[in-house]
């Protein structure tokens, strides 16, 4: 369970796996202490890994204090700095991903090769679904409302048919062994606050690195048609659509494969 001081902040991070550098970024809310999660992944088969709870989340500090999407970049390096390297590849996910195109843009220098999963660019380019406004609502209340969306299948049609499986979702989407502790619902809440201000779209064409922009076919919060504008804003982005909504990652066997060979270099097979 290491730490690592990042400028104002002590960050939480796992580091797992041998081979080429990776910086994993994770999204809203992520909490390395849940498991299974990426750590348990094929990533660290293939890359000498990096994972690490974001400001306000997890075991990383959380000062009570407006944060801005800036600062989440500005971590991301300090910790890479704090474990001695100077680039990595980075994968990012939903936030995470929003946290990795400022991190590109800002620091191009540290980005050896992009992927950018289930995540928008904000502004004119599109928004993912404003999570923000749900503030207020019962873990169990925002379980229910967000299932449809992160999966448009999954509508009230499909839940009337598939009850069982349906509540085994909202009782997995609503646990939070955590959520008594000190400080965790308003560094949630200050995440969700930056969140919400995100907007790289007019800036995407600092990003100068291999990028793979990737994303459900079923996916509500980050929209389809958000990837395609992104993609054709970054110079050479390759784009990839998968089966699954806003976790397609763990609903298409062939997405995970399809990353690592990306980062590598490799062409499929």
């Amino acid at each position: 369970m290491p730490f690592a001081t990042a400028g104002d902040i002590e960050i939480h991070y796992e580091r797992m796996g041998a081979g080429p550098r990776l910086l994993f970024i994770s999204g809203t809310g992520s909490d390395l202490r849940l498991r299974p999660n990426v750590l348990d992944g094929p990533f660290p088969k293939h890359f000498d890994m990096a994972a690490y709870d974001q400001r306000g989340l997890g075991q990383t500090s959380k000062p009570d204090r407006p944060y801005n999407m800036s600062q989440y970049a500005e971590d991301a390096v300090n910790l890479m700095d704090a474990i001695g390297w100077h680039s990595a590849l980075v994968v990012g996910v939903s936030f995470g991903g929003m946290v990795a195109q400022e991190l590109a843009i800002a620091h191009p220098h540290v980005v050896e090769g992009l992927v950018l999963a289930c995540t928008s660019p904000g502004g004119a380019g599109g928004v993912s679904y404003p999570l923000h406004t749900l503030i207020g609502m019962t873990r169990e209340e925002r379980a229910r409302h967000m299932i449809p969306i992160s999966d448009t299948r999954h509508d009230e049609a499909w839940a009337k048919a598939n009850p069982d499986t349906y509540e085994q979702l909202v009782a997995f989407a609503a646990n939070d062994p955590y959520a008594d502790e000190p400080g965790r619902e308003m560094g949630a809440r200050r995440q969700l606050e930056a969140r919400a201000a995100h907007d790289t779209w007019d800036r995407l064409g600092d990003i100068r690195c291999p990028t793979l922009v990737c994303g459900g076919r079923y996916d509500g919060i980050a929209l389809p048609e958000t990837q395609e504008k992104m993609a054709s804003r970054i110079r050479g982005a390759e784009l990839r659509f998968f089966e699954g909504g806003h976790l397609f990652m763990l609903q298409d066997r062939t997405a995970l494969p399809a990353m690592i060979s990306f980062l590598k270099g490799e062409e499929e097979t």
